[in-house]
C-alpha cells in the first residue's frame, strides 16, 4: 500500500539545440531511471525534443520532421513501460505550429496539450513561430501514425490521480489554465517550461508556483529548460520544483551542467481532504462557465510499493528554524490580541490565573504580562495564585513563585490541602485511596478558589489548558477544564514547551530565563498524587497517556488532513523511526482515538479562546462532533494494524 502517495518526477535533460536524436536519447535515459525508482509520472521541459532556443529553425521542415521521428523513437522505447511521460515538442497542424506537451504511455500518445499564452514581450518572441492553443479548440491530430486528441482542455485519469498540463507562460497569466483544470478535477498540474534566469526571478517564480498550488489545492510539478539551451542572449538554469498545496516538497540544484532527475511523493489523500472541506473550492466549481473538458484514461499499471523519499515532520506544530522568531512572535501576538479584546470588552483590569510551575500556566502568564504591557495596565493587576496540594513538589512550587516575582505580578498562595481533607471527610473518602475522586476534587477545589478570587477582585479567570489536553480529555470536567477565557486552547503541548523555551531567550531582561528553562525541562504532571520520598514528581502524564509528541502528531493529521488511523500509523512509523517502535506507536495511537472520542463532551462546552494555528477543537469553530459518536471503526482499524 502507498497510502495515497503518488511518486512523480521532474527531469532536466542536457540538450543540444536542434539535435532531436541526441535530445531524445537524454530523455529516454531519464525515463528509464525514473521507471526504476517507481515514478508514475515524469515531466520534461518545454520543447525539450528540439530545445526551446531554436528560433527561426522552428520554421524548418526538417526540424519538425526530426522532432516527430524522435517522438516515435521514444514511443517505441516506452512501449513496455508503465510510466507516463510528458514531453515538449513543436506540432504542425492546419497551417499552424503549436508548442505542445505530449502525454505518452506504453507506446501511445494519450493527448497533446498546446500552450495557451505565448509571450511576445521583452526577450520573448514566441508568436513569431507559434499559435495559441485557443485557436483550434478540441481537435484530433495525426502524429506518429496515431490519431491523437489535441486541446488545452484535457484531463488525464490514472489509477492514482487526475492530472492536467500547462506550459510555462500559462502559469503567469492572471487566470492560468491550471485554475480551470483544477476546478474540472485535476489534482496535479504539470508545467513544461523554458523560463530564463534573471536576478530575483527565481524566488518570484517559486512564490508564484507555491501560490498557484495552494490556490488550486493541488500538486504542482515544474520542469524548466537547463544546460545546453543557447546562451546567445539568455541563460537557462534548469529549474525543477515540486509543490503540494503550496508546500515545496523538492527542488533541484540550479545551473548544473549535468542532467537531473528530481522526484517526490504527492499526498493525494491530503489534497482530496482539503478540497472536500474547502467550501470556497466547491463554490468555485459551481461558477465554472465552461465545462468543455475531455477526460482521457491512461493505461492501468502495476501497483508499486515505494519507500517515501519525502521527509515526514515529527513535530508538525513547531515552526522551522528559518521561521522560528517570526512564528513565535505571531503566536504571542494572536494570544495577546485575543486577551486584550476580552479585557476591554469586560471593562476589567484584573485577571486571575493559577500558577503551578508547569508549562501551560507559564505560557498563559507570559501572555497576560505582555497583554497588560500592551494595554498600559500595571502588571499588579495580574493575580497569580499558587495552590499547593498533596502532589506539589518543591521544584514546581519554587519555580511558580520565582516566575511570578520576576514578572512583577500580584502573588497569592492558598493551600488546598485543608479544604480537600474536609471534602474527603464529607465524602467518607479514604485519603490513601488515590482514585479519580481524590484527583478531581483537588482540581475542582483549585478552580473554585480562582473563580471566587475573580469575584473578589472583579476580574476574570484565565484558563491554562492546551489543545493536546483538550484532545485527550486530560482535564477535570468543571475543574481545570473551565475558565472565563482559555488563552492556550488551540496551542498543543509540544508547541507550548517550545514557546516557553523561546520566551526564555526573548522576553524581559533575562531575569526569568533560568526559571523558564527549568520549567520547560520539568516532567509534565497535574501533581495530584503525592511526590516520592525524594520530593520528585511521581505522577507523570506521559507515562499514563503516552508521549505528547506522538499525540500531537496524531492530532495534527486527524484534524488537518482527516487521515484514517492506518495512514497516521504509517506516517508516524516513518517520522519516529529509531525513537518509538511500531508497537509503541500502535499502542498510543489506539489510546489517542479512544480518548479523543470518549472525551468530546468536555470540548462541547469549552470556554472561549483564540484560534492560533490551523487546528482548533472549538465547538463554535473547527470541530463540531457529537459527544456520543462511536469510535468503533477507528479503534477496529487501530487493532488491525500489523506491526
Amino acid at each position: 500500500m502507498n497510502y495515497g502517495f503518488v511518486r512523480i518526477a521532474t527531469a532536466i535533460p542536457g540538450v543540444k539545440v536542434g539535435d532531436c536524436k541526441y535530445n531524445a536519447q537524454q530523455i529516454e535515459s531519464l525515463i528509464i531511471q525514473a521507471e526504476g525508482k517507481g515514478v508514475e509520472i515524469i515531466c520534461f521541459p518545454e520543447l525539450c525534443i528540439t530545445a526551446y532556443t531554436c528560433g527561426d529553425l522552428f520554421a524548418q521542415q526538417l526540424l519538425l520532421e526530426e522532432a516527430e521521428m524522435s517522438l516515435i523513437g521514444i514511443l517505441d522505447f516506452t512501449r513496455s513501460l508503465d510510466i507516463i511521460s510528458i514531453i515538449g515538442l513543436p506540432v504542425s497542424y492546419h497551417g499552424t505550429l503549436l508548442n505542445c506537451a505530449a502525454v505518452i504511455q506504453k507506446g501511445k500518445i494519450l493527448g497533446l496539450v498546446p500552450k495557451t499564452f505565448l509571450p511576445n514581450y521583452k526577450e520573448f518572441y514566441e508568436q513569431r513561430w507559434f499559435t495559441s492553443g485557443d485557436t483550434h479548440g478540441h481537435c484530433n491530430v495525426l502524429i506518429c501514425g496515431q490519431m491523437v486528441p489535441l486541446s488545452r482542455h484535457l484531463l488525464f485519469n490514472t489509477p492514482s490521480c487526475c492530472f492536467g498540463v500547462e506550459l510555462c507562460e500559462d502559469a503567469w497569466a492572471p487566470i492560468p489554465p491550471s485554475s480551470e483544470l483544477a476546478l474540472q478535477g485535476a489534482e496535479i498540474i504539470f508545467n513544461l517550461s523554458a523560463d530564463n534566469e534573471g536576478i530575483g526571478k527565481h524566488e518570484y517564480l517559486k512564490s508564484l508556483l507555491a501560490q498557484q498550488s495552494a490556490r488550486c489545492l493541488a500538486g504542482y510539478v515544474y520542469a524548466g529548460a537547463g544546460f545546453g539551451e543557447s546562451s546567445q542572449d539568455l541563460v537557462f538554469a534548469g529549474k525543477a520544483l515540486i509543490y503540494e498545496n503550496g508546500m515545496l516538497l523538492a527542488e533541484n540544484e540550479r545551473f548544473s551542467l549535468k542532467e537531473q532527475l528530481i522526484y517526490s511523493e504527492i499526498d493525494m489523500d491530503s489534497l482530496r481532504t482539503e478540497r472536500r472541506i474547502n467550501t470556497t473550492f466547491s463554490a468555485s466549481v459551481a461558477r465554472l462557465t465552461s465545462r468543455n473538458i475531455l477526460q482521457i484514461d491512461t493505461e492501468l499499471f502495476a501497483s508499486k510499493d515505494i519507500e517515501l523519499s519525502r521527509s515526514i515532520n515529527p513535530t508538525p506544530f513547531i515552526p522551522s528554524k528559518d521561521d522560528m522568531d517570526e512564528r513565535c512572535e505571531e503566536i504571542f501576538a494572536i494570544q495577546i490580541g485575543g486577551l486584550a479584546k476580552r479585557l476591554i470588552h469586560t471593562q476589567t483590569q484584573t485577571v486571575v490565573i493559577g500558577i503551578s510551575g508547569g508549562l501551560d500556566s507559564t505560557l498563559a502568564l507570559l501572555v497576560c504580562a505582555k497583554t497588560f504591557d500592551k494595554l498600559g495596565i500595571p502588571r499588579k493587576g495580574i493575580v497569580g495564585v499558587t495552590m499547593p496540594g498533596f502532589g506539589t513538589t518543591g521544584r514546581t512550587y519554587t519555580n511558580a513563585l520565582d516566575l511570578m516575582q520576576h514578572l512583577g505580578i500580584t502573588i497569592r498562595e492558598i493551600s488546598i490541602k485543608k479544604a480537600c481533607l474536609q471534602h474527603f471527610q464529607d465524602l467518607n473518602l479514604d485519603v490513601s485511596n488515590h482514585n479519580t475522586t481524590y484527583e478531581n476534587a483537588q482540581a475542582r477545589e483549585r478552580t473554585q478558589i480562582l473563580m471566587d478570587i475573580a469575584n473578589q477582585v472583579n476580574g476574570i479567570v484565565i484558563g491554562t489548558g492546551d489543545l493536546s489536553e483538550l484532545a485527550l480529555g486530560w482535564a477535570t470536567y468543571n475543574g481545570d477544564h473551565m475558565s472565563m477565557y482559555g488563552i492556550n486552547a488551540s496551542i498543543p503541548k509540544t508547541l507550548v514547551r517550545h514557546l516557553v523555551k523561546w520566551a526564555a531567550d526573548t522576553f524581559d531582561d533575562g531575569k526569568s530565563c533560568a526559571t523558564l528553562l527549568d520549567i520547560a525541562d520539568t516532567p509534565i504532571s497535574p501533581e495530584l498524587i503525592p511526590a516520592d520520598e525524594e520530593d520528585n514528581i511521581s505522577q507523570k502524564t506521559e507515562d499514563l497517556v503516552g508521549p505528547y509528541e506522538l499525540h500531537d502528531f496524531f492530532l495534527f493529521h486527524t484534524l488537518r488532513h482527516a487521515f484514517r488511523p492506518s495512514k497516521i500509523f504509517y506516517l508516524a512509523s516513518k517520522a519516529f523511526t529509531g525513537k518509538y517502535t511500531n508497537e509503541e506507536i500502535k499502542k498510543w495511537l489506539t489510546t489517542f482515538f479512544r480518548r479523543f472520542f470518549s472525551q468530546q463532551f468536555k470540548r462541547s462546552c469549552m470556554p472561549d479562546g483564540p484560534k492560533v494555528g490551523s487546528c482548533s477543537l472549538s465547538p463554535r469553530g473547527d470541530w463540531r462532533m457529537p459527544s456520543d459518536a462511536s469510535a468503533a471503526a477507528w479503534i477496529d482499524e487501530c487493532n488491525a494494524l500489523t506491526i
